[in-house]
This record gives structure tokens, sequence and C-alpha cells, in this order.
């Protein structure tokens, strides 16, 4: 018998080798989309103020699901 080398890739060896690919091009494609952080622009006034509204489509979710009012 020869013993001959294939050139062909085992099932692993091929989905190691997707996989480090893969990982490669997701690094160079989000490369562009990092941007630097901005800090906060709000004052401590807007920090504070309520932002919840319970306006009339919130009350009218919160009678048909039986929530007390």
């Amino acid at each position: 018998m020869k013993s001959e080398k294939k050139a062909t890739v085992g099932r692993r060896d091929f989905l190691r080798n997707v996989g480090v690919g893969a990982v490669g091009a997701g690094a160079t494609l989000a490369s562009p989309l990092i941007v630097p952080a901005q800090a906060d622009s709000e004052n401590n006034d807007e920090k504070r103020k309520a932002r919840y509204k319970e306006t009339d489509h919130v009350k009218a979710y919160y009678r048909v699901n039986r929530y007390p009012g």
C-alpha cells in the first residue's frame, strides 16, 4: 500500500477554519462601526424629571387587563 497524503480537509478542521474566517470577517466589518463615546448631554434637572406619563392609552391598557387603578 502506498501512503499518500490527502489534500482534503477533515470535517472538524473545515468547521474550525470556517469559524476562524467568520470571526476575522466580523472583526473587519465591525471596526468602522466603532465610534468614540460621548458624554451625557442632560443637566441635573433634566435627569430628575418625570418621564412616565399615564396617558389615555395606558389607562385603557390597565383597565382592559384589570390592573388596579
